[in-house]
């Protein structure tokens, strides 16, 4: 049952054909045999199988939808009442929630059962998911290998059929960049289409949450359980959620405009491989009826010096509310208040979160305000502007989601500058709030390759219509790492 989509599972549960009991034991005993990739920080048997009864309870009653009975997880970042929260930090290892996120809240309300929560970057910050204070994931093509970041633990557990989906957020590329590393399916929605309540927040004006899944098919069925409008929310958007399985296939390729931005064609860095893969996907496209054509996006080069003023920026912001006073770390015997938030923040942050929260301190700062966020914020609304006037002549953009496949455990742990340029096609997307997300296209090394399909605001339907079509004419998503059983 591990190599099953959603979808898939969904068709057994209702025919009789397993449990959600069995399925959750199956899954419960995968990870536990995986705990090599160290996806998972917190695994909770026993109220994951007290779910599974009472979803077994709900078909019974003939009250099942399409997710009730399905294990999934949930990235360490959502709120979970009653089950440690830690962000993968120091900071917050021993802290536990008295309530949900609103896609805890949805996902467990649509029927699914949690397994348990998943490790990740420590607060999000990362593209390889070695900065967890638990430890760094590995990927289950190669364990020598980096899953990606900061949704790596997500990742690795769909890529492994721990689970069949997972959530993950996506600040600049952490859903798409993992899921393009593992060779899984990964959804960013459009900013405000579903709700950050509950989500230890990173960067606010870009945080979002997403599905991760085999198929574009099972995203479609996830984020349907996920979006909706969320009065907690002052960010999250009031309109109505489609039927996004509708959307989808009632999307033709034959017809659809796709989009090349020559800027990710000519950009320096990029594995030949990847390059190769993403030119015959897009040749897949146009045999199968599509309209791909060369556009521009002349000021993407800008994104990633953007996002790293913005992100940290926000994160500086956001993280001065972890000082040992409340909640979350507190150093032992401080001499003073000063010594309490200086030793406590020291202690429980791990490094590249202190690097982040002093560059976006500085950029915040007097007499630099003006000069790096300001401007940052200015140059943002350019790159909002490129996508807008592309989005006049085509229906989706493609492109890659990473410019290499999965990169060696510790090969840029020395050198944050190589490291953020890991998310060099995807920052653009989160600084204009689009939907983009990452199927498999491909593999380089015997290390999977994404591709990237990125839609206009709101146009979630199509751009799943667009990967689900893809995927439809080709066959890598049904690939599977070497796992033992």
């Amino acid at each position: 049952m591990h190599d099953q989509t959603i979808a898939e599972l969904a068709t057994a549960l209702e025919r009789g054909e397993c449990s959600s009991v069995e399925l959750t034991r199956a899954a419960l005993e995968r990870i536990e045999r995986a705990a090599d990739l160290n996806a998972f920080i917190t695994v909770t048997p026993e109220s994951a199988l007290a779910e599974a009864e009472a979803a077994d309870a709900a078909r019974a009653r003939g009250e099942a939808g399409p997710l009730t009975g399905i294990p999934i997880a949930h990235k360490d970042i959502f709120c979970t009442e009653g089950v440690r929260t830690s962000c993968a930090s120091r900071m917050l290892e021993n802290f536990v929630p008295p309530y949900d996120a609103f896609v805890v809240e949805r996902l467990r309300a649509a029927g699914t059962v949690s397994v348990g929560k998943t490790n990740m970057d420590e607060f999000a910050m990362g593209s390889s998911n070695e900065t967890s204070y638990f430890g760094a994931v590995k990927n289950p093509w190669d364990r020598q290998a980096v899953p990606g970041g900061s949704s790596g633990g997500s990742a690795a557990a769909v890529a492994a059929g721990l689970v069949p989906a997972a959530t993950g957020t996506d600040t600049g590329g952490s859903i798409r960049q993992p899921a393009a590393l593992t060779g899984i399916s990964g959804l960013k929605p459009t900013y405000g289409r579903v709700s950050r309540y509950g989500i230890v927040a990173f960067a606010s004006s870009l945080d979002q949450a997403g599905p991760m899944a085999s198929s574009a098919e099972d995203l479609a069925i996830l984020l349907q359980g996920m979006a909706g409008f969320d009065r907690r929310d002052s960010t999250c958007v009031e309109r109505p959620v489609p039927d996004y399985r509708a959307q989808m296939a009632a999307t033709d390729l034959r017809g659809l405009r796709v989009g090349l931005p020559r800027e990710f064609l000519e950009a320096e860095g990029v594995d030949a491989e990847v390059s190769g893969s993403i030119s015959a996907a897009a040749q897949a496209l146009g045999d199968a009826g599509a309209e791909v054509r060369e556009i521009s996006l002349p000021n993407a080069g800008m994104a990633v010096p953007v996002y790293y003023v913005i992100a940290p920026a926000e994160a500086s912001s956001n993280l001065s509310r972890f000082d040992g006073v409340r909640y979350g770390y507190r150093c032992e015997a401080p001499a003073d208040l000063e010594d309490l938030y200086k030793r406590s923040r020291g202690e429980g942050f791990g490094e590249e979160v202190k690097r982040r929260i002093m560059v976006g301190t500085y950029a915040l700062s007097a007499g630099y305000y003006d000069a790096y966020y300001h401007k940052a914020q200015q140059v943002r609304r350019l790159v909002q502007q490129d996508f807008a006037r592309a989005f006049e002549s085509v229906d989706v953009i493609a492109g890659p989601t990473a410019p290499s496949t999965a990169f060696p455990l510790g090969a840029k742990a020395d050198d944050p500058v190589q490291m953020y340029l890991s998310d060099i096609f995807t920052i653009a997307v989160n600084l204009a709030g689009l939907p983009a997300l990452s199927v498999p296209a491909g593999f380089g090394g015997g290390r999977p390759i994404g591709l990237q399909l990125i839609g206009s605001h709101f146009d979630e339907g199509r751009l799943l219509g667009a990967a689900h079509g893809y995927q439809q004419i080709t066959d890598w998503h049904r690939q599977r790492p070497p796992v033992e059983e």
